[in-house]
């Protein structure tokens, strides 16, 4: 396994006027994963974060991580398999991202900023009930 910083940006479209103004945040949060296979065995999966900060009508600052790893991941079923990038590699993912995010807010000058445990197991158990729902014919009675 190797995990990476493959992507990372923060701004503050702003400042300096967002550090005089009353501080009012509201945050906007936005998650992706990426998988991509490298061989047989070999995988990349990523996840991205967007996190977007207002004060107010302004905005504080707008963050984008995404954090890699390539994953050896070789014996699974397609079942499995699926688990695996869309929940197992994203919690070992999320906090190398979430201490990114949180060192680039307080060197920005804002007060500290923690993402929220994300529940990969929840999100890839609804990404799969939404892909069976739409997959299943749509029934009608006749009358």
């Amino acid at each position: 396994m190797c995990i990476r910083d493959r992507d990372i940006s923060f701004e503050t479209p702003n400042s300096p006027k967002v550090f005089i103004e009353k501080w009012e945040p509201s945050v906007e949060f936005n998650l992706s994963t990426q998988v991509q296979q490298l061989d047989d065995a070999l995988m990349e999966v990523a996840i991205k974060l967007t996190i977007t900060v207002k004060s107010g009508d302004l905005i504080a600052y707008l963050v984008e991580v995404t954090q890699a790893g390539i994953f050896v991941l070789g014996g699974f079923n397609d079942d499995e398999m699926g688990g695996m990038v869309g929940s197992f590699c994203p919690n070992i993912l999320f906090p190398y991202a979430r201490e990114v995010v949180s060192d680039l807010v307080a060197k920005g000058g804002f007060p500290q900023f923690i993402l929220a445990p994300v529940n990969f197991d929840a999100l890839y158990a609804q990404q799969v009930q939404q892909a069976q729902a739409q997959q299943a014919p749509s029934s009608q009675s006749i009358n």
